[in-house]
């Protein structure tokens, strides 16, 4: 699609076609689907004698659906295949060389963004190529086959007819596979590939979360042991912005506690935000020496030594 021959004459131009003769074959090989646009289209490229790039929205967006939607599936195969690896190839070299060159100069909490934003900077570019010369590709492809049709049946409209239309048009079932495609590799991203890259996080969130509680309840038992009080309005500071930790004397759902320290992990965000509110409670067992931890995280994620909600 990007690499379209610009001379003049446009490529498979039928020279000796009348413009009514023209137009009649382009429209059965564009369908009723966008004709005008298509139209105006091939009749600015007739006139100007050569190929120049245009803007087409949904050849920005959504390529992929729009090859099939136009029929063009071997294309669209070439474009997946060929295309997308291409797209790959370049972000995974500029990444890399970013990472050795320049992402030690990034502080830590933006360097997953500015990751992601190269990844789109790369794709954005190579949507606006592709879109600027969609329509120019398209000409192309109709100008082949008008070709082609009156090659094979010089003097046959109603097979020139069929042809074109076999071969042009839209295809509902195209557009459709081509967003069901979308849908299926979202899902595959989502469940195959977002948890592996957000399982080191989670896990260091948890940690936190219980390293912290746990800290701030060693110093609440010493000062309980001493005073058989508990210190609810004993001052600390948690650097840690993900982790909200407060001392209470009662705490819903847990039962038989005169004291307890509550760690709430807040703030934390995509793919994380299910753990947002989530809490581990170390909590001291009324009438007795002992503390015990629970926690609102189910089995997988809570701590080994908490029991969970």
């Amino acid at each position: 699609m990007l690499f379209i021959e610009t001379d003049s004459p446009p490529p498979f131009y039928q020279q000796k076609l009348t413009a009514t003769r023209r137009e009649q074959l382009d429209k059965w090989f564009i369908s009723h689907r966008s004709q005008r646009y298509y139209l105006k289209r091939f009749k600015q490229f007739d006139e100007q004698g050569y190929l120049s790039p245009k803007w087409h929205w949904a050849a920005f967006f959504v390529t992929f659906p729009w090859l099939l939607y136009r029929k063009r599936y071997m294309d669209a195969i070439v474009y997946s295949v060929a295309g997308w690896s291409f797209i790959q190839l370049n972000v995974a070299i500029v990444l890399v060389t970013f990472e050795f060159v320049a992402m030690s100069y990034i502080p830590d909490a933006y360097q997953m963004a500015v990751r992601v934003g190269i990844a789109a900077v790369i794709w954005l570019f190579w949507s606006f190529m592709v879109a600027r010369w969609t329509d120019a590709y398209y000409y192309r492809m109709a100008r082949r086959e008008i070709a082609d049709v009156i090659e094979d049946y010089p003097q046959d409209e109603a097979r020139q007819k069929a042809h074109l239309r076999r071969e042009g048009g839209v295809s509902l079932f195209g557009l459709a596979l081509g967003f069901g495609f979308f849908a299926f590799a979202l899902t595959v991203i989502k469940v195959q590939f977002l948890p592996i890259i957000a399982k080191p996080k989670a896990n260091e969130v948890l940690f936190n979360a219980y390293d912290i509680t746990k800290t701030t309840q060693n110093r609440v038992a010493v000062i309980y042991q001493q005073t058989e009080q508990c210190p609810v309005d004993l001052p600390f500071d948690i650097e840690d912005p993900q982790i909200k930790v407060r001392i209470d004397t009662q705490v819903p759902g847990v039962p038989k506690t005169d004291c307890a320290v509550v760690g709430t992990i807040q703030n934390v965000k995509f793919p994380l935000r299910y753990l947002n509110e989530q809490t581990v409670v170390f909590y001291h067992v009324k009438d007795s020496d002992s503390w015990q931890c629970t926690s609102s995280l189910n089995e997988k994620l809570a701590p080994p030594n908490c029991s969970t909600d």
